[in-house]
């Protein structure tokens, strides 16, 4: 049982003691904390929250017990159900909201939720808010509305079509050339609310063949809903048999996409961000990006062909929107598949990305594995330590950051080492209790090497504590 308060929500396993995992207490308590703030933040501006979530099977239990507490404290909910995390995005300011709340663990295991919280732009709410919330959970310190003054609910299941047509509006997403190119898809949605979004995004681009896998929005998810290789077997036989002309995956609130090659192979749940940037940059001429240090190198080198300039975030969206904001990016996002397109909204949003990507493609006239092939070639090597609580993570790192003192560190977000065009990342998870290793090369080899170089570093220094 785990119950994790972040940067990137609160966030646990269903069942289990109150305070050890996400019940039906926890789930009450933060929703209460974060409505009292939402309220305060608004300063009597407003009293309406947005609510959405993915299909994961404790999805409908939590929204009870979320819409409950929010009426309870005299806010009106606005419901937009199953839903996805770049549409609550989107209609939190639409709805002129003081914020919104995604129910879902994104890339977690069907036993865990989550409560992923928006400020009054849609955007997630910064670590200090974050603090602010949490202080006021640790106080219980909620002022409950009387009876005549409790929020009214009401739901509304148009915002994934108004979501979708903004997409289609966009002066880079070109619906013809998608038309054109009669593109085969096959598409795993891991049985959660990308089973409703993407099949009619695809069907809205003009894509007439689509074969769904796992697209029924029951919540009990095929596979392990990560998109990573491992797990994405079953839509790479299919696309071996040579019938489509790429794979499209998103994770359960998808706000991730991986992609696969026409022969089964991965594209690179990595290159997702650098295959669109790529597009961007060359479309409007060049333009700065951003993404975090656990993401490769290649979004450096697409950006600076272009003339623009790259920067690094720390890992969590929140950091990386910051920085685009600072830096005046024109596209950014994250490693893992998360692609921010600030021309529609600042939130990862996979929907924007297959849209983005597929005009690309068109456009290209390249098969995936020949697009894929034409992008610096770096492998990132992704490795984990399971975390006790004997184990003191923060002196860890500060004894890597001293070992490797000669090379450039980075310490912005953990221990980031770089030697020449190779490097290592090492931080804490924000939503789970491990030490991420993260490794990149020219060649898997070589990344793997390197990461289990640094993994003996950590296992000898723990030992010497022990």
């Amino acid at each position: 049982m785990a119950l994790i308060k972040s940067i990137s929500g609160i966030r646990g396993t269903i069942g289990g003691a109150s305070g050890e995992a996400l019940t039906p207490i926890d789930v009450v308590k933060f929703t209460a904390a974060f409505g009292t703030w939402a309220l305060k933040q608004a300063n009597g501006q407003g009293r309406t929250i947005v609510v959405g979530r993915d299909a994961r099977l404790s999805g409908d239990m939590v929204n009870k017990l979320v819409v409950g507490t929010l009426q309870g404290l005299g806010i009106d909910v606005v419901d937009l159900g199953l839903s996805t995390t770049p549409t609550v995005e989107m209609a939190v300011p639409a709805k002129k909201a003081i914020g919104g709340i995604i129910l879902t663990a994104s890339h977690n295991p069907k036993q865990w939720n989550a409560l992923k919280l928006l400020n009054q732009h849609g955007e997630f709410i910064s670590d200090a808010d974050g603090q602010q919330v949490l202080q006021l959970a640790e106080a219980e310190a909620f002022d409950f509305a009387p009876v005549t003054k409790l929020g009214q609910h009401t739901t509304d299941n148009t915002f994934l079509k108004k979501h979708i047509k903004a997409i289609l509006t966009l002066p880079l997403v070109d619906v013809e050339a998608i038309q054109a190119k009669n593109f085969r898809v096959v598409v795993d949605a891991v049985n959660s609310s990308g089973g409703i979004a993407v099949p009619l995004l695809l069907e809205a681009l003009g894509v007439k063949t689509v074969e769904k896998l796992f697209c029924e929005p029951t919540g009990d998810f095929a596979h392990n809903p990560e998109p990573l290789p491992e797990n994405l077997r079953d839509i790479a036989k299919v696309l071996e048999k040579g019938s489509f002309d790429l794979g499209i995956v998103v994770d359960p609130d998808v706000d991730r996409l991986a992609l696969v090659c026409e022969d089964g192979s991965m594209f690179g749940e990595e290159y997702t961000l650098v295959a669109v940037a790529d597009y961007i940059l060359k479309a409007q001429g060049g333009g700065n990006t951003v993404s975090n240090l656990s993401s490769t190198r290649a979004l450096r080198d697409v950006t600076e062909k272009q003339g623009g300039s790259y920067s690094a975030a720390a890992v969590g969206e929140v950091n990386v929107v910051t920085m685009m904001k600072q830096t005046n990016a024109v596209i950014g996002g994250e490693g893992n598949g998360g692609i921010i397109y600030p021309e529609l909204h600042y939130g990862r949003d996979a929907l924007v990305g297959i849209a983005l990507f597929l005009t690309h493609l068109a456009k290209s006239g390249l098969t995936m594995t020949r697009l894929r092939a034409s992008y610096p070639n770096y492998f990132i090597s992704k490795n984990k330590i399971e975390l006790t609580p004997d184990i003191n993570t923060d002196k860890v790192l500060e004894q890597m950051q001293k070992r490797y003192a000669k090379q450039p560190v980075n310490t912005i977000d953990g221990v980031k080492i770089e030697f020449d065009k190779e490097w290592v990342h090492l931080r804490k998870s924000n939503t789970e209790p491990i030490i991420r290793i993260y490794a990149e090369s020219d060649s898997n080899a070589t990344a793997d090497h390197l990461a289990q170089k640094i993994i003996g570093d950590i296992k000898e220094i723990i030992s010497a504590k022990a």
